[in-house]
């Protein structure tokens, strides 16, 4: 996600805090840099030369010298920076027991709206809230199957009528169930592109549904086009925030974002990933903070806390108190980790672990869904006993063949779940915990990589 141009952040600020001196050749040096990176990024001219101008403005101020200029000049670049991200709004739910959260989701075809409801539902669910589905796209044939497969995948309540062209009538018929829900989240159609029955349709479901929350859906590939999307949309409704989708996919992403800045539209979300936990909360902050290779601990405890079920990590950090890990336990901290898209998605947010990553093997932990299966399979194969105390297979050959032949799988392959699982439970007592559900401390995380980071294989 805009790598590029935070590689070109880091060492700008490297270089104005290493300077002995910083002359006009330096600083038109950092500049030239900064201009290709956040042009690359697809960041308005406009807007890269009002960050250029006041950098060099402050950079050859004689008022200020030494250390004091190069602290300035830095503290500059990043206000800068986050300004033009705009502003930290937060979707915020309304909380009393009779209020219901309606948000509708609004963008033209292709956007990923339906594929945002669902992972919506799921980051609602996870913090504790009663979620539904609500299917509206009546023009996409697969929109229906599609946000029903995704539901029934991750156990969120759906209501879609595929029969029903019309998406006022679909709602009418579900109002009664839909108010035991206190967030209900409404997929909407798109177009290929703006046009009248596009605006008849939003306005007729707004008056009807009265949403809490009307959220515009966009692709992070069309850039600066974000602007023109957003003032159109804003002209029909009251668009209250926006959700970015595909920032892992384009270095547009720079465009779409300060396009949204420009026209005071926020945005709520980005998605960085197919799978249904990549979805974050946007805070200029932290993403900035994030391409200066200074970490992000807030998002990193959040996205923790949407791909784990809070009663099973209770129950596990009662079990590692107790010193007693079963193979269950170890396998369901990878799952958990696995779901966060692997160690690539989380390295950026660890503060200072640029330091430290280039030691560790790429694609550290990642979700191999077909190995997770193999090692339930042979979980299966195994007594109650040797699952709970797999050190019992390690004392005897003969169980690791009999386990294996009961799997249909080698015996190297038992051999390598004990291995994962004597790595991954030595780590869990290293660390304190895994508590997932709270998330560990910088320091627990840079010991943890830097001891295993060589040793682990998946």
């Amino acid at each position: 996600m805009l790598e590029k141009l935070g590689e070109v952040l880091r060492k700008a600020t490297d270089k104005i805090a290493n300077a002995i001196f910083l002359d006009k050749n330096l600083v038109n040096s950092i500049i030239k840099d900064l201009q290709r990176a956040l042009i690359e990024a697809d960041v308005s001219i406009v807007l890269v030369k009002e960050l250029s101008d006041k950098i060099k403005k402050s950079a050859l101020d004689e008022r200020l010298k030494g250390v004091e200029k190069k602290e300035h000049i830095i503290k500059l670049l990043h206000d800068e920076l986050t300004a033009i991200l705009g502003e930290h709004k937060q979707l915020e739910l309304k909380k009393g027991k009779k209020e219901q959260n309606r948000i509708m989701l609004l963008g033209l075809y292709g956007a990923g709206k339906t594929t945002t409801t669902a992972k919506l539902g799921n980051y609602f669910s996870k913090r504790g809230n009663k979620v539904a589905l609500v299917g509206l796209d009546t023009h996409r044939h697969a929109a229906a199957e599609q946000l029903q497969q995704l539901a029934e995948k991750h156990k969120l309540p759906y209501f879609i009528d595929t029969k029903e062209k019309n998406p006022v009538k679909i709602w009418k018929k579900y109002g009664k169930e839909l108010k035991e829900y206190n967030v209900v989240l409404i997929d909407t159609a798109g177009r290929h592109s703006f046009d009248k029955s596009l605006v008849n349709e939003i306005k007729s479901l707004d008056k009807t549904i009265k949403p809490t929350e009307t959220i515009l859906v966009m692709p992070a590939d069309i850039g600066q086009a974000a602007k023109k999307q957003s003032q159109e949309f804003k002209e029909i409704l009251d668009i209250l925030g926006v959700i970015i989708t595909r920032m892992d996919s384009t270095a547009k992403g720079g465009g779409a974002l300060t396009a949204c800045a420009e026209t005071k539209a926020p945005v709520y979300f980005i998605t960085t990933g197919e799978k249904i936990n990549d979805l974050e909360e946007f805070n200029p902050k932290s993403f900035l903070s994030r391409l200066l290779g200074m970490g992000d601990i807030e998002t990193l405890i959040e996205k923790i806390k949407s791909v784990t079920d809070e009663g099973k990590q209770k129950k596990i950090q009662e079990k590692i108190k107790d010193g007693n890990i079963s193979l269950e336990d170890v396998i369901e901290q990878v799952k958990s980790m696995g779901s966060m898209g692997g160690f690539d998605k989380i390295k950026s947010m660890i503060p200072g672990f640029s330091n430290v990553e280039k030691k560790i093997p790429e694609n550290l932990i990642e979700n191999q869904e077909e190995k997770i299966k193999k090692w339930e399979h042979i979980m299966k194969s195994m007594t109650k006993e040797e699952r709970e105390n797999p050190e019992l297979l390690e004392k005897q050959t003969s169980r690791i063949s009999r386990v294996a032949q009961g799997a249909g799988v080698h015996n190297s392959d038992v051999r390598s779940l004990l291995k994962q699982y004597k790595l991954l439970n030595d780590m869990i007592q290293s660390g304190s915990d895994l508590d997932m559900s709270q998330g560990m401390s910088q320091k627990q995380l840079q010991k943890l990589a830097k001891k295993f980071g060589k040793k682990m294989r998946f």
